[in-house]
């Protein structure tokens, strides 16, 4: 979360939310008394499952994502670097003008994460991308820096591109729709994801295996009890015989 808000110069951080049933209303209010127009909560499950929603408010819509594959600037130690507050370039797959739903999402995300021209907190240039790709129907999120030579014999002309690399700065993170919903954090459902299975189901299918183990145990040792009473070992005649 600390690495978004130092990408985001237009961004204001709040204190957590501790109310889990009215959690709409209560961040509703929260964006209303900072003069915001969009929100981004991040929900932690479980101490396991991290889930962010991205919401317009008050009236929506909003999408639920489960955030999969997080690693932090601190964790890459990428060679690529750039100014703290600058603008960033947005650029989205071409699959994103596929579906409608992918259309909102692509629309949601421009005006949530593009920082607004002439903003007190940013610079007025661009120095870095944000590139925002669709895989396997997940959206994958790099940061790249803008590269240019700083030599006078290698220095680029305005609008030459050849010489301008690209170098990942991170963080790196993937996002798997859930559901977009027509409110903020809630309301009619627009679009639910077909392909989406819940960490607890995936967690649950790990753990089948074992139970099957643990049940096939128990099940012979029941089986030797009926077995045992079933049988029963005809009494020895020598059992006493050395006893006193």
């Amino acid at each position: 979360m600390l690495n978004m808000v130092s990408l985001l110069p237009h961004c204001k951080k709040d204190n957590k939310v501790e109310s889990k049933e009215i959690k709409g209303a209560t961040l509703n209010e929260l964006v209303e008394l900072r003069n915001c127009s969009s929100c981004l909560f991040f929900e932690c499950r479980k101490h396991k499952d991290l889930y962010l929603w991205m919401a317009k408010c008050p009236n929506g819509p909003s999408v639920k994502f489960l955030v999969n594959a997080v690693h932090t600037m601190e964790e890459l130690k990428l060679t690529g670097n750039h100014l703290r507050g600058s603008r960033p370039l947005l650029t989205f797959s071409t699959n994103f003008d596929n579906n409608a739903h992918w259309k909102l999402l692509k629309e949601m995300i421009i005006q949530i994460f593009g920082t607004p021209k002439g903003h007190q907190k940013s610079k007025p240039y661009h120095d870095h991308v944000f590139v925002f790709s669709i895989v396997d129907d997940h959206i994958w999120f790099r940061n790249y820096q803008i590269s240019v030579p700083h030599n006078e014999s290698d220095k680029v002309s305005r609008g030459s591109l050849e010489k301008m690399t690209l170098v990942e700065v991170g963080p790196r993170f993937c996002l798997n729709p859930i559901k977009i919903f027509g409110g903020s954090f809630g309301g009619p459902t627009l679009y639910e994801n077909p392909f989406y299975v819940s960490p607890n189901q995936i967690r649950a299918l790990e753990r089948k295996p074992k139970v099957n183990t643990f049940a096939k145990k128990v099940k012979a040792k029941t089986r030797r009890k009926m077995h045992e009473l079933s049988n029963p070992l005809e009494p020895d005649e020598f059992a006493d015989m050395w006893k006193e």
